[in-house]
Formats: structure tokens, C-alpha cells, sequence
């Protein structure tokens, strides 16, 4: 992977994060069964996840010859 990639690939687990950790704290589970929203690190791991997987969407790959 190169400089590029990793930076952008970072941003997005970054955002992700504080996205998942803002669902939690505005919507979140107020009777505790949802498996993702329940707890605050459940929420925030989540959102690093797609945070990661969507912002590593837009890195291009090297052409093949």
C-alpha cells in the first residue's frame, strides 16, 4: 500500500469512529439488546470498520501490464 492510501484509508476509520460513537451517543439501544448500539465501543469499532472499507473504496490500485 502506499503513503497515500494508508492516509486515506486512516481518515476514513477516524471518521468512522467518531460517526459510530455519535450514533451511540444521539440513537443508540435505551433498553440494551441492540448487539451494536448498546455499548460505546461496540459503536465506535462498527463505525471505524465501514469507515475504513468506504474510504478504502476510493483508493485506486496500481494498473497492471
Amino acid at each position: 500500500m502506499s503513503k497515500k492510501a494508508i492516509i486515506i484509508t486512516a481518515t476514513g476509520i477516524i471518521i468512522g469512529a467518531i460517526a459510530g460513537y455519535l450514533y451511540y451517543y444521539y440513537v443508540g439501544c435505551v433498553t440494551g439488546t441492540c448487539a451494536i448500539t448498546s455499548k460505546p465501543l461496540n459503536s465506535t469499532l462498527y463505525g471505524a470498520l465501514m469507515g475504513g472499507l468506504l474510504f478504502n473504496m476510493f483508493v485506486k490500485s496500481p494498473k497492471k501490464l
